[in-house]
């Protein structure tokens, strides 16, 4: 099965859709660092550049495309970023749209954050999109998936919007559909318990952005809610998921991992320390954070997004931060993309019988 995959960023999703049998034979991703490790890992095919440079040349693919998937630029639509409609990022999801109609595969699928499935902002945006994939000729539908339910240590929620090509009107019931895929994911500490320690052999890639206490907490239920630190980093669960992990890291913004309790299993030091401001004490008692706690390391942020351990990084430790943050995890893909596989090789009448009915509201010509 033949795949294109548009803003393939460091290929999260690509790793995913490889292991769920799809052979992806054009990549492209803006960022040059993310190509190169593209590049590295996954294979030549990917190229550098704005995708509007090259949706002419795609044109050649038409019909002969099992699977068109992609993640566009979600800073336009998400709640980390000022979720301006008029951002020029937020474009491509239209430049997916427009190159499903032109390419016209068996199938497809696009991701983004859980704002954009979510919001009754961008309810006019997804209404018009699933318009647009369905008058191209595509079953569409979109699903908000959590990746902890798909062998992901993160809970970090995605929606993907999620199209098959037929001759009639259907609407997918895609939370029926991806229900067999699901697979409830490791613990931190399970994941990253295959690194050596922060610093040394495999798990050199320490971020050394100093961690204090914030005077002036956001206080939460949880202790790994709220906000207990200075900067955006919050801690880490150890033997839970991890938050998700944001394409800002590297600085003050990455999370915060306990060493001694992930080691040695000490009691959290998170947990008393929230435990105590609760109930009344002040963060100046505290003085300052302990040397135990310190940042997570990108090869642990990668484990943590289900890349293999072995996945070869290029460009600055920043930008490895940044390339991993916007990644789909790979496991999450692969779900995604067996789900795309396992209906492309279905007969026919097994493709109608899990999907519903589109009605029509003929009267202005609406899909409901």
């Amino acid at each position: 099965m033949k795949a294109i995959s548009l803003f393939s960023g460091a290929g999260g999703l690509d790793e995913g859709l490889r292991r769920a049998g799809f052979e992806v034979v054009f990549a492209n991703d803006f960022d040059k660092n993310a190509c190169e490790t593209y590049r590295r890992n996954l294979g030549d095919h990917i190229i550098h550049g704005d995708i509007d440079t090259y949706k002419n040349e795609l044109i050649k693919y038409k019909g002969k495309i099992d699977l068109l998937a992609g993640g566009p630029p979600c800073q336009g639509f998400s709640v980390a970023g000022k979720m301006n409609p008029d951002d020029p990022r937020s474009k491509h999801v239209w430049t997916f749209a427009e190159l499903v109609s032109k390419i016209q595969p068996k199938t497809f699928i696009m991701e983004n954050v859980k704002a954009l499935g979510t919001l009754k902002k961008w309810a006019p945006l997804r209404s018009e999109l699933l318009k647009k994939f369905r008058a191209a000729g595509y079953a569409t539908n979109f699903v908000v998936l959590n990746s902890s339910e798909f062998d992901v240590p993160q809970a970090r929620y995605r929606v993907f919007f999620i199209g098959f090509k037929t001759n009639r009107l259907l609407i997918p019931d895609l939370e029926q559909m991806i229900e067999p895929y699901k697979k409830q994911g490791r613990t931190v500490r399970e994941t990253i318990s295959v690194l050596d320690r922060a610093g040394t052999g495999n798990n050199h890639g320490v971020c050394k952005a100093k961690i204090t206490l914030t005077p002036k907490p956001v206080m939460r239920k949880s202790p790994y809610a709220g906000m207990l630190f200075n900067g955006l980093g919050r801690p880490t669960r150890i033997d839970g998921f991890s938050a998700t992990l944001p394409a800002s890291m590297g600085g003050n913004k990455t999370p915060i991992i306990d060493e001694l309790e992930l080691y040695e299993n000490k009691n959290s030091w998170v947990e008393k320390y929230h435990k105590g401001l609760m109930g009344g004490k002040s963060p100046s008692e505290f003085k300052e954070a302990p040397k135990r706690l310190r940042r997570l390391t990108y090869q642990e942020a990668a484990l943590l997004q289900t890349f293999p351990i072995d996945y070869n990084w290029i460009g600055s430790q920043s930008s490895i931060f940044k390339q991993i943050g916007n990644a789909v995890p790979c496991n999450l893909g692969y779900s995604v993309g067996k789900l795309a596989m396992d209906w492309l090789l279905q007969d026919e009448v097994d493709k109608l019988m899990i999907a519903l009915p589109v009605q029509l509201e003929l009267a202005n010509g609406n899909f409901n």
